[in-house]
This record gives C-alpha cells, structure tokens and sequence, in this order.
C-alpha cells in the first residue's frame, strides 16, 4: 500500500502517469470524491492493485455488496499481481452525468498464469452523487 511520501509521489498504478497523491489517492483517501466514471474505474483499479478492499466495497452499488465482500476481495488480492491497465472507451460517466460506461483491459499475473480481463463495467452515482460501481461484462483471457 502506498503511504508514506516517497511512494506517493511514484507513478499511480492506474497508469495516468500521474503521481499517486496527485490522481487515485484523493479518491481513495475519501479526501475527493472521483469526478468521473472513469475516474471511480481507475482507483478502483489502483484500490486492486494496492490491496485496498475497504474502498472496492464502499465504491460498490450497495445492492451488489455482500457481508464477506472485503474478505473475499481480499484473498483475491493476496494471489493476484495487477500489472497493467489500458482504457479502450467511455460512454457517458462525465462530471454532470449520472451513468456511465468504461471498457477496459486490465493485465495480471498469479502464481500459476498471466492474463488480462476485459470489461465493459457500468456505473452510476449514489444518492449523494458520489459515483458507485454497479456491474460488468467480463472477459477472461489467460496467456
């Protein structure tokens, strides 16, 4: 997990190529809510990558969340390296609207494979205008 300030000024994992306290970290802190759909896609992503499961669970559309969410999430943390991510498109998700799409592919390695997932995830903003993640079409490719 990126904490202290060496790492924070490291490349954000989202890969932006911004620094980390500059891009996903506000979001993740809870400091600045993300402003975009795929804004909420990339810390969420960086939440993956840092081992951050409490964040993947509040980003979630509350009906999605289930009691062992941040358990589950995290022993799939603890097996995955998340090695890269690549936007292929947006649709909708700006800073005045209410729902929104981003197609990713986003690269990984376990001890027994690599791979890449692809997904076309949707999302929308909370009652408190905050954006949530609702759901995804998934693909798995493994290399």
């Amino acid at each position: 997990m990126l904490q202290n300030d060496e790492t924070r000024e490291q490349p954000c994992p989202c890969g932006s190529h911004k620094p980390y306290r500059q891009c996903c970290e506000p979001a993740i802190s809870g400091l600045r809510p993300a402003a975009t759909a795929e804004a909420l896609m990339r810390s969420r992503y960086t939440a993956f990558a840092l081992g951050l499961p409490d964040y993947l669970v509040e980003t979630l559309a509350p009906e999605k969340r289930h009691p062992d969410e941040a358990a589950l999430l995290a022993e799939q943390m603890q097996a995955t390296v998340w090695t890269g991510l690549r936007i292929v498109d947006c649709r909708a998700g700006g800073p005045g609207a209410r729902r929104g799409e981003v197609e990713f592919i986003a690269s990984f390695e376990t001890p027994a494979e690599k791979g890449q997932l692809h997904e076309r995830s949707r999302f929308r903003r909370d009652g408190q205008g905050r954006w949530v993640y609702v759901d995804g079409d998934v693909e798995v490719a493994r290399a």
